[in-house]
């Protein structure tokens, strides 16, 4: 029996103690209604708002004002019965389907946001959670504020429920329909039907009403004005989904309202570069809240140059009718970034904003977009921070990359489809055999880029990209050798920002468009350029000197094409898509990075002659002339060319025995041989580049088996046909030279004499073998006197006047192959 005792003991023990547990709950549950009751609001309460004061965003100088958010808001009270049962049930269906069954809070709402942020399960644990009520985002809007304390939250709970208490759902329902915003200044849905949709609420229809519904939880972020409309249509559907869910409607509805196309009224015209703006305001939503931005008084210096701004918009706004009218594109997007700092100077996302039938708000410059060829530097840098050179050669011919299908592009026994085989062909479909990277990367030819991406390495020259700040990418592991010839999509803002990583010679600064942020005089938010080097300073440089080489990019690109600038350094490349659904040009100098993207909204084709050169680059080229005007030219520093130990990698190519030889004589290069007069030969049988080096390793050994490399078949065979057609003979080996260079020994070597040495002056007599090309007087090892081209015989050196302590005196002569002779003594 003792057991039982203990037994009951127990649980008496719990009893007391959940009960006590109760009573403290209940009494503090009792003292926080108590504090907050007299808080109650009254309806007329509820239907005012605090005065509000408006958020301005200005350029960079602070004076020009772009874009006021008014404190004025746009609000017309409507009553329930005014607005249609689809409206209201759409608004329910994605912010509070349990509304009718509630009494202010919903408990699993609660239970889910109690878990997610007071236990390890943390947020995302339950798909979709959130705890806010219709009638808690009324309390919010309307009475407790959006600041995010236990405190308000807990305020905002009470209050729901007490409110909940004293009035009809019906009654909280209009409340809310007549406060919640919408975003572009409408509160209330009578205020956003005439906003959006130029009509009363009473006529709005379910997908216009499904439309409306998506706004709330983000307005900024869905605006049909600003750069996510794909998601707001999607939102729609995901709210039309939901009400079909709840009985709402029923299939054929659903069906039929998904086929309306929405038509929305242009925005208001009261803005200065609005692309820019309607960035600006979404990043301050992100920072601060909608409710900040609407109504808290923020004043925003932006990075916006108007300047350059206006011209862009010029530029862009002539540029894309010319082009719709010649090449079918319709439109087009420009960016300008200042490297140094990572500020957005100008910006233009499509050709016309305010004109929303043809997608005018639609911003191109953070759309996801195919590069084409404008990819290609990432991938050229990968490959210089793996030893290839400038001057590496690769092979432009037609090549079948799929080793699965056979050298001619024809499928292999594994291949079931030809599409599965992949033959890319250059822009003007020529070839043209041996290319240096150099030439390749200039002139923009495709096979080559394809090679040098295989040999870079995918994941490596992803890695790059995203180094730069390419964000779009991933991991990288579903991109192929298309990817080189822009099979990814990317942003022309980021494609810019890292071509602007070049200009800075390796180094990334962010781009932004907020320079700071204060409210009455008092500083909340300003950027500092944070710097950091993300590839090899002399990696940068290499494709500095590349893009910036025309003399490199004729051959493809006419000499006076829009790349080409006089007495001035601009590094630039385009880009094509292979669909011609996409036309680019990236470009800049040190100061100043340039993108300009061309083609049209819904990715249908330009015409085939309207590439990146033909549509894109001309308004690049009127931008950067402009912008350059009073900036004074500057120079790109010079890079410091490799001169790999491994032959293949500095370019020669012609055989598989490399023999370096003097050029004076001919014959086999000694020690004594110049370096500029040594020139390296093949001789015997050429290769493909595969057969030298393993792309994994291309500085170290030659392969043992380079045919089990997976592309080295094609690539053989098809070096091997242009072998055949281009004539080309090897020098056999045999042919090497077997005696050595006698034209630079010291016999050959320029004589000086000194025939007088006195104080006042030195009188020489120079000859040699070969032609003397300059004779040079040095005292204290600066070069005082040089003559050119002298005659053999004396020559008299004056010493300057009143030399009077000790020097050094030096005389050098050159002979015309380089050799050279030289006498000393002191004074």
């Amino acid at each position: 029996m003792r057991p039982k005792k203990k037994k009951r003991t127990i649980t008496k023990k719990l009893v007391i103690f959940v009960g006590g547990l109760f009573l403290v709950c209940l009494t503090f549950l009792a003292a926080a209604t108590a504090f907050f009751l007299k808080d109650l609001p009254r309806p007329e309460t509820i239907t005012k708002r605090a005065l509000t004061e408006s958020t301005k965003i200005y350029d960079r100088t602070g004076k020009i004002l772009l874009y006021e958010v008014y404190k004025e808001e746009k609000r017309t009270q409507i009553a329930l019965d005014m607005i249609p049962l689809p409206a209201q049930q759409a608004l329910i269906a994605i912010e509070d389907a349990n509304f009718y069954n509630h009494f202010g809070l919903d408990w699993r709402g609660v239970a889910r946001a109690v878990i997610e942020n007071f236990t390890p399960f943390g947020p995302g644990f339950f798909r979709g959670s959130g705890g806010s009520t219709i009638t808690q985002q009324l309390v919010k809007n309307s009475l407790v504020g959006t600041k995010r304390t236990y405190a308000r939250k807990l305020k905002e709970a009470i209050l729901a429920i007490l409110l909940e208490r004293q009035y009809s759902k019906s009654q909280i329902l209009e409340w809310y329909l007549n406060q919640i915003p919408f975003g572009s200044n409408a509160y209330g849905i009578e205020s956003a039907a005439q906003t959006f949709f130029g009509k009363n609420a009473e006529s709005l229809t379910i997908s216009e009403s499904a439309l409306l519904a998506a706004l709330p939880k983000a307005p900024t972020y869905y605006s049909p004005y600003g750069q996510h409309k794909d998601e707001l249509l999607n939102r729609k559907n995901l709210i039309l989904n939901r009400m079909q869910e709840l009985g709402f409607l029923s299939p054929d509805e659903i069906a039929n309202t998904k086929k309306e196309v929405p038509v929305f009224l242009p925005p208001r015209k009261d803005i200065i570069a609005p692309h820019f703006v309607m960035m600006v305001r979404e990043e301050l939503a992100r920072r601060f809240g909608e409710e900040e931005v609407e109504r808290g008084g923020l004043n925003v210096t932006t990075t916006l140059d108007v300047t350059l701004q206006t011209e862009a918009e010029k530029i862009i706004g002539e540029g894309a009718e010319y082009n719709t009218k010649t090449f079918n594109a319709t439109n087009a997007g420009l960016i300008a970034i200042d490297p140094v700092n990572g500020n957005i100077l100008a910006l233009v996302g499509s050709k016309n904003y305010f004109d929303v039938a043809a997608e005018g708000n639609f911003n191109v410059t953070t759309a996801f977009r195919q590069p084409g060829s404008a990819f290609k530097p990432f991938v050229y840098a990968t490959a210089f921070k793996k030893g290839y050179t400038p001057d590496t050669v690769v092979f432009d011919t037609e090549t079948e990359f799929n080793p699965l299908c056979n050298p001619d592009g024809t499928p292999g026994p594994l291949i079931q489809d030809p599409k599965d085989c992949y033959k890319p062909q250059n822009y003007d479909g020529s070839f043209r055999g041996p290319v240096t990277l150099r030439r390749a990367l200039a002139q923009s030819l495709n096979v080559p880029a394809v090679k040098v991406l295989y040999l870079a390495g995918v994941q490596d020259s992803v890695a790059t990209a995203r180094d730069l700040g390419i964000t779009t990418l991933g991991d990288g592991s579903r991109f192929g050798l298309s990817l080189v010839l822009g099979g990814a999509e990317v942003k022309l803002l980021e494609m810019t920002s890292a071509f602007g990583v070049f200009a800075r010679e390796g180094v990334r600064v962010a781009p932004t468009p907020i320079l700071r942020i204060e409210h009455q005089g008092r500083p909340l938010w300003e950027f500092h350029p944070e710097p950091r080097p993300v590839l090899d300073t002399n990696i940068a440089r290499l494709i500095n000197d590349v893009l910036s080489d025309n003399a490199a990019r004729i051959g493809v690109f006419h000499p006076n094409s829009s790349l080409a600038f006089q007495n001035r350094d601009v590094a630039a490349k385009t880009g094509t898509t292979q669909e011609f659904r996409d036309a680019w040009t990236v470009g800049y100098v040190p100061s100043l990075a340039v993108g300009v993207w061309v083609g049209n909204n819904d990715n249908t084709p330009i015409q085939e002659k309207g590439g990146g050169i033909t549509t894109a680059a001309p308004l690049w080229r009127r931008f950067m002339d402009v912008a350059l005007a009073s900036v004074p030219p500057e120079a790109f520093t010079a890079p410091e060319i490799p001169h790999p130990e491994k032959a293949i990698l500095r370019g020669v190519w012609r055989g598989e025995e490399i023999v370096k030889l003097d050029r004076v004589s001919g014959k086999r290069a000694t020690d004594a041989t110049p370096p500029d007069f040594i020139e390296e030969h093949a001789y015997g049988e050429p290769h493909t580049i595969l057969w030298w080096l393993n792309p994994k390793d291309p500085a170290g050994p030659k392969p043992e088996y380079p045919e089990e490399d997976p592309q080295y078949k094609n690539w053989n065979a098809s070096f091997r046909k242009w072998l055949l057609q281009s004539g080309f003979v090897p020098i056999p080996v045999t042919a090497i030279p077997e005696a050595y260079d006698d034209a630079h020994t010291a016999e050959k070597s320029p004589k000086i004499e000194v025939v007088s040495f006195t104080e006042e002056k030195i009188i020489t007599r120079i000859s040699g073998f070969f032609p003397l090309k300059e004779v040079i007087f040095f005292i204290d090892d600066a070069p005082y006197k040089t003559i050119v081209s002298p005659a053999e015989g004396q020559i008299e050196f004056l010493f300057p006047a009143l030399i009077k302590e000790e020097h050094t005196f030096r005389i050098k002569t050159y002979d015309a192959v380089g050799n050279s002779g030289e006498w000393e003594s002191g004074l």
